[in-house]
């Protein structure tokens, strides 16, 4: 299955994904480098270049969590834009819209995991097992 995204969204998810990786951002929360959450979206970085291709349910949940991560912080980074600044400075609005855009990737890639675990019921007749997730595979 493929994830279409446009120009918008990909440098949006780039943007929240840079700034999530940011050491910086990292030692003032407090948190450890090495999380499952950062290395999600370590993973899905080099993928945004393009629209990006989904061959198993495994591939869309790592997927998933890593655009969850990468919309919370957005989200993060638009209150912190609205409560510094002002909602209508410029750039608390343009926070809104690389927020925005990832939202709407995300419901995108919701989607398709529930297009994918229908697909794998349909086929089998069950719900989609660890093994199934991992093996079934959707060609674009």
């Amino acid at each position: 299955m493929i994830l279409y995204c446009n120009y918008e969204e990909l440098t949006a998810l780039n943007q929240g994904a840079r700034a999530f990786l940011d050491e910086d951002s990292w030692e003032e929360r407090g948190v450890a480098a090495t999380t499952p959450s950062r290395e999600a979206v370590q993973a899905l970085v080099p993928q945004l270049e393009g629209d990006v291709s989904i061959e198993t349910l495994q591939e869309q949940r790592k997927i998933q969590s890593a655009v969850e991560v990468i919309v919370d912080q957005l989200r993060e980074e638009l209150e912190t834009r609205v409560v510094t600044t002002h909602a209508a400075d410029e750039e608390a609005v343009a926070a809104y819209f690389d927020f925005a855009h990832a939202l709407s990737v995300l419901e995108r890639v919701r989607e398709i995991g529930d297009e994918m675990r229908a697909l794998i019921e349909v086929m089998t007749g069950d719900e989609p097992t660890a093994d199934l997730e991992r093996e079934f595979r959707f060609p674009d």
